[in-house]
């Protein structure tokens, strides 16, 4: 069901409320919406946080915001934004009414996948602009896509598209942010600090949301292997992906940047490269290799802002017939 479109200024805002704002993925979304030309924060929920000051918790939002986290909820706002944890998305819906109107963005998994994907009335469009751009345009809940999930696709989809994809191997790295904010063992700094370790090698929970999309593209694609990594950094993922392929490099190059080309935030690069350039950005950079009668593609991207919260505003720029790239035109942290 396609939403009617209103048009927001900076006099006349978008109300917002985000639920779960304590946590890393919701700080990120909150600093993006403070800062957003067309956008009112109306409220932050967190029940464990109830009465402090935004700011208290993050810290890096001391002078931008005196909002305070509340245990209340209004139905006066425009857009909602889900930063729980997974299967918690699915209980708050059921546990309290948000009105039809009002659009859903949800940054958990717990809609991604068919046919998860509808709830009562809503059926809930994959967030992936690169390739649902349209289908998010019309929509009014939206699954933000995972972090991994959105790197890899965005790595593979241009050949998807041409229904070029072999067999996949993938190898990727990510930040200790991509664990969230919770305390466990992997995400002390003693264990993190000049250290590496695979984990769910072969079983990470994204990669049947990868194998959805990049077959829906290609019918009958489903050999991904996948071996991510917890990297000594605190942000960003760095994924590397081989598939036997015909093309040649200057064909595979003219393939993808045909396929980007009216995408803001995927770029296709000729050099090699690395985090840094990514990090504290919307941005997904790709590079191509060709070796023997494989390809290769490189991609990083900000796990916390094309990963999850950046992309999440963008989803809400598209459903809101928004310049697409309103309230993201951040610059990478390279030094």
């Amino acid at each position: 069901m396609a939403i009617k479109k209103k048009q927001y200024t900076m006099d006349k805002k978008m109300q917002v409320g985000v639920i779960g704002g304590a946590g890393y993925t919701g700080g990120e979304l909150i600093r993006l919406l403070l800062h957003h030309p067309y956008v009112e924060i109306v409220f932050v929920h967190s029940r464990s946080n109830a009465g402090e000051a935004i700011a208290s918790v993050h810290t890096d939002l001391q002078g931008d915001t005196d909002l305070q986290f509340t245990s209340e909820l209004s139905d006066d706002i425009d857009a909602l934004f889900l930063c729980v944890g997974h299967g918690e998305a699915k209980a708050f819906l059921q546990s309290n009414h948000i009105k039809d109107d009002v659009v859903i963005i949800d940054l958990s998994q717990d809609f991604r996948l068919a046919p998860s994907s509808a709830m009562g009335n809503r059926n809930f469009v994959y967030g992936l602009p690169e390739t649902n751009r349209n289908s998010i345009k019309q929509s009014k809940s939206i699954a933000n896509p995972g972090c991994f999930a959105t790197t890899i696709q965005l790595a593979l989809l241009p050949l998807a598209s041409k229904e070029l994809l072999n067999e996949v191997h993938v190898t990727g790295i990510t930040g200790a942010t991509g664990a969230g904010q919770k305390l466990q063992s992997s995400s002390h700094f003693a264990w993190r600090a000049n250290n590496i370790q695979a984990y769910k090698a072969l079983a990470h929970q994204h990669v049947n949301e990868i194998v959805q999309t990049l077959s829906s593209n290609q019918p009958g694609f489903s050999k991904l292997n996948f071996i991510p990594w917890r990297g000594d950094f605190t942000r960003g993922i760095y994924i590397s992906a081989y598939t036997a392929c015909n093309l040649s490099i200057n064909e595979a190059y003219v393939l993808y940047k045909d396929y980007y080309k009216e995408h803001p935030f995927t770029h296709v690069s000729h050099h090699m490269v690395d985090l840094k350039q990514v990090v504290n950005t919307n941005k997904c950079l790709i590079h191509l290799e060709h070796v023997d009668d494989k390809l290769i593609v490189h991609a990083a991207i900000d796990n916390l802002l094309k990963g999850a919260s950046g992309q999440a505003v963008q989803n809400m720029n598209l459903v809101f017939g928004l310049p697409e790239n309103a309230g993201l035109q951040l610059k990478s942290i390279a030094f």
